[in-house]
């Protein structure tokens, strides 16, 4: 039933007014222009700042004077609205607008819960650093010391793989007898598991059986991860059967995600079909990334026609399918050397996507190179940039591959100095690797081209890359090849402080004539 206003003698039904009177929500505000952070900020800026309302008044008879008052407004919004949405922002990984917002809202007198200082550590450690963080804790009441602000620390730590600090807070928790769940003993394993020492999670198993804590299904997970890295299957399968036995925990679709993958890695095909057909039955809220990890496995144990067939499902679930969706289909497609059907799914996507996906052009642009389809290639990443795209550096990156393999080491180094301006999405800068570096001057000493190995060193020096010892000495060799002479090689040295190899340093004697 609406609710019932009752209004100077008139019922009104709430549920009936229309939706111009109504406040949008904050989060809807946010996204407004999509989901780039630069326009999240711009949407944040504009929320925050105060409503104003401006007062006219006319004093005087015969001359008057027209004052003015601005009166400054908070704009007004629900503590369980800002929680949605650092909540949106957070799984979107927009750390610093969702810091922002939680700061503002403090300031603005909105009662902070210890949960929400848990959160808010985690959101400064993301968005300003550790160092941060540990100052945001430091200042915290003696109060708001609990279990959920040591845990986010110590989730910081283990994200930062910072083990020593990590293994040092978890025991002070201990000291302090903090009441603890699985949550910081599975950040603790995930820790180890990434800094490649699983031998250390069957002891913490050990531990949280002894102090009664009980294994969840993520804690499963890591465990099985952990036996799987020392390519103990058998051991594996004794958890997955221990899990069932405890009956507290019910394995979900992501432990049969997650065993399927380790039968994958092992090639234990036909125990990776039968995991996957136990994720479909656990899939029964339709979960979109279960799909997606079906539609991948699939794709590695080499059944085509099961890719498709969980497409299609996928498809009739979610009948606006994300991008990321159709990325991960394509790849599964180009992985299998289906590329009729990759091209067949990228048109489809093509022609509905409502913002275009420069990782899902690379994806078939990769597939084409690899082919040797270079004219295919350069055409699709004409048509990106027809539809407002540019390359990014992974485009560039397949290019340069290409060229590198089939000898165009010109076209190379322009694919360098591509990759170097537009750099990375999240605005690190993109470096050339090692091997691609010394692959190009190895190149240029070859042909005793003095001109191009300098021109590369020069894109490098405007990405400020470092560049080693072995750079320069190949640069010196190229030289002494050409029978050309530099004499302020050795002041560049200096001012690199590189230390070259004696037979370089001979070299630099023929070289550096004035």
């Amino acid at each position: 039933m609406a609710v019932q206003q009752l209004h100077f003698g008139r019922t009104k039904s709430v549920a009936k007014r229309s939706k111009k009177y109504l406040e949008e929500a904050l989060y809807v505000r946010l996204f407004r222009e999509g989901s780039a952070e630069v326009s999240v900020r711009h949407q944040l800026n504009q929320f925050l700042k105060s409503n104003v309302r401006v007062y006219k008044w006319e004093v005087g008879n015969n001359f008057k004077r027209v004052f003015e008052r601005k009166v400054y407004y908070p704009k007004r919004v629900f503590k369980w609205e800002v929680g949605d949405t650092l909540k949106k922002l957070r799984e979107r990984k927009l750390y610093y607008p969702a810091v922002k917002l939680s700061e503002t809202m403090t300031k603005r007198g909105m009662n902070q819960t210890v949960s929400d200082q848990a959160i808010h550590l985690d959101l400064v450690a993301k968005s300003r650093g550790i160092a941060a963080a540990e100052n945001y804790f430091i200042g915290l009441p003696e109060l708001s010391k609990n279990h959920l602000c040591y845990g986010a620390l110590l989730n910081c730590y283990c994200k930062e793989l910072m083990t020593e600090k990590a293994e040092a807070l978890m025991e002070k928790m201990k000291e302090l007898n903090l009441p603890l769940s699985s949550i910081p003993y599975n950040s603790l394993m995930t820790l180890y598991t990434k800094t490649g020492q699983p031998e250390k999670i069957p002891t913490i198993i050990q531990e949280m059986k002894a102090s009664h804590i009980m294994l969840d299904s993520y804690t499963y997970n890591v465990w099985m991860r952990a036996l799987a890295a020392v390519n103990d299957i058998a051991e594996v399968e004794r958890v997955i059967d221990e899990m069932k036995r405890d009956g507290r925990v019910t394995g979900d679709w992501t432990t049969y995600s997650n065993l399927a993958s380790i039968y994958v890695d092992a090639g234990l095909f036909e125990k990776a079909g039968n995991a996957l057909k136990e994720l479909e039955k656990r899939n029964a809220c339709r979960d979109l990334s279960a799909y997606q990890f079906l539609i991948t496995l699939y794709g590695r144990t080499g059944k085509l026609l099961e890719v498709y067939r969980v497409w299609r499902s996928l498809r009739l679930a979610f009948p606006k399918t994300a991008n990321i969706s159709y990325l991960n289909m394509i790849q599964a497609l180009v992985n299998l050397k289906d590329l009729p059907g990759a091209e067949k799914c990228f048109k489809e996507w093509e022609s509905g996507c409502s913002t275009y996906d420069i990782r899902i052009a690379n994806t078939l642009i990769g597939a084409y190179a690899k082919e040797g389809l270079l004219e295919n290639a350069e055409k699709l990443k004409e048509q990106a940039r027809r539809r407002g795209t540019k390359p990014n550096a992974k485009t560039w990156e397949i290019f340069l591959d290409y060229y590198l393999k089939n000898g165009n080491f010109k076209l190379a180094v322009d694919c360098v100095a591509n990759a170097i301006s537009v750099g990375r999405g999240d605005g690190r800068k993109w470096v050339p690797s090692s091997v691609i570096v010394s692959s190009l001057m190895r190149h240029s000493e070859q042909e005793k081209d003095v001109d191009g190995a300098e021109g590369f060193l020069e894109i490098l020096n405007k990405a400020e890359v470092n560049v080693g010892a072995e750079v320069f000495e190949s640069l010196i060799r190229t030289y002494a090849a050409a029978g050309r002479t530099s004499p302020v090689i050795r002041r560049r040295l200096k001012m690199e402080n590189v230390k070259v190899n004696e037979d370089c340093l001979k070299l630099l004697e023929t070289i550096c004539v004035e």
